[in-house]
């Protein structure tokens, strides 16, 4: 039986359905599965969908099969272009999601894309959310991220139970809002990052253990979520992504390099062009597909000499 908005969300009627089966995408999904929801994968190479089919979950041939199957479509992409052609492409999302359906994107994406497809499934009579999540992948895979929700408030607030699976929902605002904080908490992810590795290296450089240092300014003004998340696996030297080095370069770029509208909600953001630099030499330096925390590499070279372990 069909449950799409406004009927109540269960496990036994509501089928879920998600694109983007990546590191964060196969943890929120495995954690759906988990809870007892009917799910329906899509992945361009199928073979990694095979641990999700392993608890369950079914495989469809395309986006559009997909949706036609579900009541809700999750989507964790790489870049606005991949949700452009996933969702409003040709065979995509939108074209099999059924009335009263909702598309839920977390992937982090342009605010503009976000109106963009909210439009587009108003006039199917369904509903999009842009929701955006916040914590890596040790947060989707513990059920804590930070879900970053615009949109409409009811259908918002109706996601509720399958958001509670994954982490804490905050509505925003209206559709694209939910984006634009995604950005402007990465603007925060990444000073944060940048400064956690440069304190690290200077410490270091200063004959101090880096785990006693951390250990002695984390209860300060110093301490941060990036540090419990990504101070350990710095000078464990663990730069497994859970998000890639490359998609912040993207994120921060959406705030800094307004480019694709003209917004006079523009900014003028020094510090995270910077930031974004720094990111830049890390991806022009091959490390584009390592975890951000690897900004830490970037740092060590431009002081002459790497860290050691």
């Amino acid at each position: 039986m069909e449950t799409p908005y406004p009927k109540p969300i269960n496990t036994a009627q509501t089928r879920l359905g998600f694109v983007g089966i990546g590191v964060m995408g196969s943890a929120m999904a495995s954690r759906l599965l988990a809870a007892g929801y009917s799910l329906t994968v899509y992945a361009r190479d199928a073979s990694k969908a095979i641990p999700l089919q392993s608890q369950g979950a079914q495989l469809a041939d395309s986006p559009a099969s997909l949706a036609q199957q579900s009541d809700v479509v999750f989507t964790m992409l790489g870049h606005p272009p991949d949700v452009r052609q996933i969702v409003l492409g040709p065979n995509g999302l939108l074209s099999g999601l059924n009335p009263g359906g909702v598309l839920v994107d977390t992937t982090s994406s342009h605010p503009g894309l976000a109106r963009e497809i909210y439009s587009a499934a108003r006039e199917k009579n369904c509903w999009s959310v842009d929701s955006p999540v916040s914590g890596g992948d040790i947060g989707a895979r513990d059920g804590k991220l930070a879900i970053l929700a615009g949109g409409d408030s009811g259908v918002v607030e109706w996601l509720t139970p399958l958001y509670n699976v994954m982490g804490k929902a905050t509505y925003v605002g209206a559709p694209g809002c939910g984006m634009s904080c995604k950005i402007a908490n990465q603007m925060i992810v990444a000073a944060n990052m940048v400064g956690l590795s440069e304190g690290l290296v200077f410490a270091e450089r200063a004959g101090l253990d880096k785990r006693q240092w951390m250990a002695a300014v984390r209860g300060g003004s110093a301490g941060s979520m990036v540090m419990e998340l990504f101070g350990g696996r710095m000078v464990d030297r663990d730069f497994k992504p859970g998000g890639y080095a490359e998609y912040m370069v993207k994120d921060l770029g959406m705030g800094v390099d307004v480019v694709e509208e003209k917004d006079e909600r523009v900014a003028s953001l020094p510090g995270a062009a910077l930031n974004k630099q720094l990111f830049e030499v890390m991806v022009a330096s091959g490390d584009g597909k390592l975890g951000g925390q690897g900004i830490i590499t970037s740092i060590e070279r431009m002081s002459g000499r790497p860290a050691s372990g």
